[in-house]
């Protein structure tokens, strides 16, 4: 045996941990050269690791979920195995490709594994193995981690999986549908079965489940847990809410994409949010800075990297659109949409998540009348946009519907005091309020 042995790559400066995801291969397999061999998490960016030799896996250097260090043993590669032509096929019982369980004591070909205390039987690692069952690594499903755990926590094979995206990709609601339809069969089996019970069956089939689900914070969501919780216990954080009119805003909004939509595409209100944040920065620019606590160093910015808190399947990504002081209302529109869908594919650079100095929040129609946003640590301050509503207001003496909506604002009591930011937040106000100020420098 020739073993390869393959150490944690530095994936970036800075990093000295990654996550392990997922493991998308298993002690046994065989594996090609540049093939993926798992998924790891660094700043909320999953990097793929393939592998620099072919060969075959002879052991794994970690569970899901568990932080590894840089220079850490991450898998071993039999490569003479290879050269000597016996890892030209899979082993009996072990399909080359198949991804590794997710839960520590990972299920064996070659002997019963333990988890929570209990034996598993190595038979159903092996299920579909050999013949015209064994699945090759091309034949892989296309799926996000996301996608992938949640398969794994409703016990669903994602290779018995019809996929609904593009190139076949499964997304969440056909992992969905594939267990409620098995649920569906089980249960309608499970009533033929019980025909003959007797007359008192039908009252207990009523009765309430105490069934309780237990899930692991892996990923995306234990990093935003870690980052969350640290920016509320490190940060005293206090919130300023002001109400907005933007009735002469969305007219002008509606006019633009009127005239300006088929060439230039279309705006939605956050690029005339960043604009005013933009010009307020200029009159209040210790808002736009990183507070290194450490150090006791605040790093005041000129250049405005605002992030953008955007939902995705896997959880909170924050993409920056950088430089947001030096485009116009259709750049950063057109960037917006760009950060957006490379964060919801799963395909966002560490690069483009990280850098930010000031961060922008909103829930769209969900958003509600007044929210308390988390502060993006390093950072001390985040403008959080809630929902525009029609109200009654009083305008030229007169009682009239006016569109109205709230910013809800967190600022780092420790960098802003209380009055600047209410002046920063009231500079905003004002530029959205006249939104023809937005377009004079």
């Amino acid at each position: 045996m020739s073993l390869h042995v393959m150490k944690v790559p530095d994936i970036g400066e800075g990093v000295a941990e990654v996550e392990l995801v997922e493991w998308l291969v298993t002690a046994g397999d065989t594996v090609a050269e540049d093939q993926p061999l798992a998924i790891v998490m660094t700043d909320k960016a999953n990097v793929e690791i393939p592998s620099p030799v072919a060969g075959r896996v002879a052991r794994l250097g970690g569970e899901v979920g568990q932080l590894l260090a840089v220079g850490a043993e991450l898998v071993a590669i039999d490569t003479q195995a290879m050269a000597a032509g016996a890892g030209s096929t899979p082993a009996p019982g072990v399909p080359s490709g198949l991804g590794a369980p997710s839960v520590p004591g990972a299920l064996s070909t070659t002997g019963a594994s333990r988890h929570d205390g209990i034996e598993v039987p190595p038979v159903e690692r092996v299920l579909r193995a050999g013949g015209a069952g064994a699945v090759p690594p091309a034949a892989r499903p296309l799926a996000s981690p996301s996608v992938r755990r949640h398969a794994r926590e409703l016990g669903v094979d994602l290779r018995e999986v019809p996929g609904s995206g593009p190139e076949g990709r499964v997304r969440h609601e056909d992992v969905d549908g594939f267990a409620a339809r098995r649920r569906s069969v089980t249960r309608d089996a499970g009533a033929a079965g019980a025909a003959g019970s007797a007359a008192g069956s039908d009252a207990a089939s009523g009765a309430g489940s105490d069934a309780v689900q237990t899930l692991r914070m892996l990923g995306l969501r234990r990093r935003i847990a870690e980052a969350t919780q640290e920016a509320w216990r490190r940060i005293p954080h206090f919130s300023y809410i002001e109400e907005v009119d933007v009735t002469e805003l969305e007219a002008l909004r509606e006019a633009l994409n009127a005239r300006h939509a088929a060439a230039r595409g279309r705006l939605t209100l956050l690029p005339f949010v960043l604009r005013a944040i933009v010009l307020a920065v200029r009159e209040h620019p210790r808002v736009n800075a990183r507070f290194d606590d450490e150090a006791g160093l605040v790093a005041q910015h000129a250049a405005v990297h605002a992030g953008i808190a955007t939902h995705t399947e896997a959880g909170l990504l924050v993409p920056v659109l950088r430089h947001a002081e030096a485009r116009d209302l259709w750049s950063m529109a057109a960037e917006l949409a760009r950060l957006a869908g490379e964060a919801r594919a799963g395909r966002a650079s560490r690069d483009e998540l990280t850098g930010s100095t000031i961060t922008v929040t909103s829930l769209g129609a969900l958003g509600g009348i007044a929210s308390t946003p988390v502060i993006n640590r390093p950072e001390v301050a985040i403008v959080g946009v809630n929902r525009i509503v029609e109200r009654a207001a009083i305008h030229g003496g007169a009682v009239v519907a006016r569109k109205t909506m709230n910013l809800s604002s967190s600022f780092d009591h420790r960098v802003i005091d209380g009055m600047d930011a209410a002046r920063f937040i009231q500079s905003v106000r004002g530029f959205l309020e006249c939104p023809a100020l937005l377009f004079v420098d």
